[in-house]
C-alpha cells in the first residue's frame, strides 16, 4: 500500500505524480487549443498528435506509479504526501477544475484570431518546458536511485516534449507575423521614427570626386619638364669638354 512505501519509492512516486498531474491538466487545454487552431491544418494536426502523446504519457505514468506501490493522482503537493488518499483526492479535484476553467479562457485571448493562436502557442511552449524540467528531474532521480525503468520512461517522454517545444518555437514567429498582417495597416509596417510617425528613407547624395587644385597641376608640370631637361644639359657639357 501507499503508506508502506520506502523513502526511495515514495520520492519516485512523488515526482511521477507531479508529472502525471501536469499531463492530465494539459489534456483539457490541448483539446481546446486544437479546436481553435481552425484553418491552420499543420498546427491543428500537431496539437492533436501531441494530445495522443499526452494521454499515453499519463497512462504510462499511472502504471509506473502503481508498480512502485503508489497511487496515481493529478496532484501538485510537495513531499511524499502525494501518495496519501485524502490529500491526493482534494488536490486532484482542484487541479481538474482549474484545467477545465482554462479551456474557455484560451478562446477569449487576444484581439484577433491570429493573436489568440499566438498566445495559446506561447502558453503551450511554457508548459512544454515545465514538462521537460519534470522529466529531467525524474530521470536524474531514477538514475541516482538505480531505477532503470523509471529513468527510461522519463527519457522517452522528455524527448517527446522537446520535439513539441521545437515545433512551437518555430511556429511562434509565423503566428507573430500573422498578427502584424491582421492587425497593423500596411502603411504603418514601415520603420517608424522615435515619435511614432512613419518616415521614408531619402537617397543619400552621391559623393563628388575631389578634383586637384589648378595650382597643384601647374606646379607638377614644370617639375616633369625640368626632369627631362637635365639629361640634355649633361649631354651638352660633355660635347664641350671633348
Amino acid at each position: 500500500m501507499a503508506d508502506d512505501l520506502t523513502a526511495r519509492d515514495a520520492k519516485l512516486v512523488q515526482y511521477l505524480n507531479e508529472a502525471y498531474g501536469k499531463e492530465k491538466q494539459l489534456e483539457t487545454a490541448l483539446e481546446a487549443d486544437a479546436k481553435m487552431a481552425g484553418g491552420r491544418a499543420t498546427y491543428r494536426k500537431r496539437l492533436q498528435d501531441h494530445l495522443k502523446e499526452t494521454k499515453a504519457q499519463a497512462r504510462a505514468l499511472e502504471r509506473r506509479i502503481k508498480q512502485l506501490g503508489g497511487k496515481a493522482e493529478a496532484a501538485h503537493l510537495p513531499g511524499p504526501d502525494v501518495v496519501s488518499g485524502a490529500a491526493s483526492k482534494a488536490a486532484a479535484a482542484a487541479s481538474k477544475a482549474a484545467a477545465a476553467a482554462k479551456a474557455p479562457v484560451h478562446a477569449l485571448r487576444g484581439t484577433g484570431e491570429a493573436e489568440k493562436l499566438l498566445k495559446n502557442a506561447k502558453t503551450q511552449l511554457m508548459n512544454e518546458h515545465e514538462e521537460i524540467g519534470n522529466y529531467i528531474a525524474i530521470e536524474t532521480l531514477a538514475v541516482a536511485l538505480r531505477d532503470g525503468d523509471t529513468a527510461k520512461l522519463a527519457r522517452e517522454f522528455r524527448r517527446q516534449e522537446e520535439r513539441m517545444a521545437a515545433f512551437l518555437a518555430k511556429l511562434i514567429p509565423t503566428l507573430t507575423k500573422a498578427v502584424v498582417t491582421e492587425e497593423v495597416p500596411a502603411s504603418q509596417r514601415r520603420a517608424a521614427s522615435s515619435n511614432g510617425s512613419s518616415r521614408t528613407r531619402s537617397a543619400k547624395p552621391a559623393k563628388r570626386a575631389k578634383s586637384r587644385p589648378a595650382k597643384s597641376r601647374a606646379k607638377a608640370r614644370p617639375a616633369k619638364s625640368r626632369a627631362k631637361a637635365r639629361p640634355a644639359k649633361r649631354a651638352a657639357s660633355s660635347r664641350r669638354s671633348s
